[in-house]
């Protein structure tokens, strides 16, 4: 059951906001209020790592009724995990570890990166190749190249890969990216239009990020549409690593990867979903679907364990979990706080840069994972304990 309840009677919401932690900072309180009292809002879920988020609160679940909100998807539209068993135990890479990093950042550009040519292969070429509006957009934009060449990037902030390893020993490869500079560029180009659209209607909204589009016109279609290809430009870009990350280890290692125990979601996204017999908008901001037997990924933080889990199809939650231990604290308020030698000492045992330009990403900026995965019980059954060796950030 959910730990905390906003009930709609109490604060003029159109529904009830059922929260998986008894802690939620003002601002994010402020903001999943602000969501909720939207009239197209049928159903709302809060996950147990939720913080206060651009465009929408993250770890946010909301269930929309003939109407999206771009800026509650924000920018980094399909950002999502994928974790690979490699069949093989941590042994065998002692003493090799930052060799493996430093291959591994050779065949994955980070950051603002891209690779000097097209790594992808059919799929990603089809995806490219498709005679659609998208598509189109895209070209006339100036992205069609950077679209290309970033597959296979990972990008920056959080977004990361790691060796780690399970509770009986063996490696698995993890990592967590989205759909790169065109998800961004074309996210922020419906997000400013749909703001637009507020203004010359006269929408008096207490904060512009909550500016929608109505089912039945041209900007719902639109957006849609660019949504869906996003999101499958995103996962293609996980899969594109994954086959880069595993050419560079098997330069170092032997490894028998089974790809039947492949776990692989997207945490950032929109999609058309049935909840008691309607058919809705769910945006997942920060959050995992945890349908019953659904498996997902809940990330820790560089120093901390992570999680697969298998979802236990909770209704009230929208079939969802958390996706991740959620910032205690603002990147600003981290590198405040926090020292090198914090860093150091909070990812002691991890190959991974221990550098100031990564001090927002310290562990303790995070929340603490262990209590977010009590918090949802109800919500997952955990499949495997993971523990990193290996991480490469942007």
């Amino acid at each position: 059951m959910c730990i905390h309840e906003l009930k709609a009677e109490e604060h003029g919401l159109a529904t009830d906001v059922k929260i998986w932690t008894d802690k939620v900072d003002s601002k994010a309180k402020a903001q999943l209020l602000n969501a909720a009292r939207m009239p197209f809002v049928a159903k709302m879920a809060v996950m147990p790592d939720v913080h206060w988020g651009m465009g929408a609160t993250v770890g946010s679940v909301i269930a929309t009724r003939n109407a999206v909100m771009p800026a509650a998807v924000g920018v980094d539209v399909g950002c999502g995990m994928l974790a690979l068993p490699l069949g093989i135990k941590e042994g065998h890479l002692d003493n090799r570890l930052s060799d493996i990093r430093s291959e591994i950042e050779r065949a994955v550009p980070v950051g603002f990166g891209q690779h000097k040519k097209f790594r992808g292969l059919d799929a990603e070429k089809k995806l490219l190749n498709e005679k659609s509006p998208t598509m189109e957009r895209i070209e006339k934009l100036g992205l069609a190249e950077k679209a290309a060449k970033q597959f296979g990037t990972l990008g920056g902030g959080n977004h990361f890969i790691e060796i780690v390893y399970d509770e009986t020993g063996e490696l698995w490869i993890m990592l967590h990216s989205g759909s790169r500079g065109t998800g961004n560029k074309l996210a922020m180009e419906h997000i400013h239009k749909a703001k637009d659209l507020a203004k010359l209607a006269n929408e008096r909204l207490v904060d512009p990020n909550l500016a929608s589009f109505l089912k039945g016109t041209d900007e719902y279609r639109e957006y849609l549409r660019d949504l869906d290809w996003l999101q499958r430009y995103a996962w293609q870009n996980r899969l594109t690593m994954l086959r880069l990350i595993m050419n560079a280890l098997n330069k170092m290692v032997e490894t028998n990867p089974d790809e039947s125990r492949m776990v692989h979601c997207h945490h950032n996204y929109a999609v058309q979903e049935e909840h008691d017999g309607e058919n809705l908008i769910v945006t997942r901001k920060g959050a995992v679907r945890a349908g019953l037997g659904e498996y997902g990924i809940i990330p820790g933080s560089m120093g901390a364990r992570s999680y697969i889990v298998k979802g236990k199809g909770n209704k009230d939650s929208l079939l969802s979990c958390s996706h991740g231990a959620g910032r205690a604290m603002s990147r600003g308020a981290a590198k405040q706080r926090f020292t090198r030698k914090d860093l150091e000492k909070q990812t002691e045992g991890v190959e991974c840069r221990k550098d100031k330009g990564v001090l927002d990403e310290i562990p303790g900026a995070y929340k603490d994972i262990d209590q977010v995965m009590e918090h949802q019980k109800d919500l997952v059954d955990v499949v495997h304990k993971l523990k990193q060796i290996i991480c490469v950030k942007g």
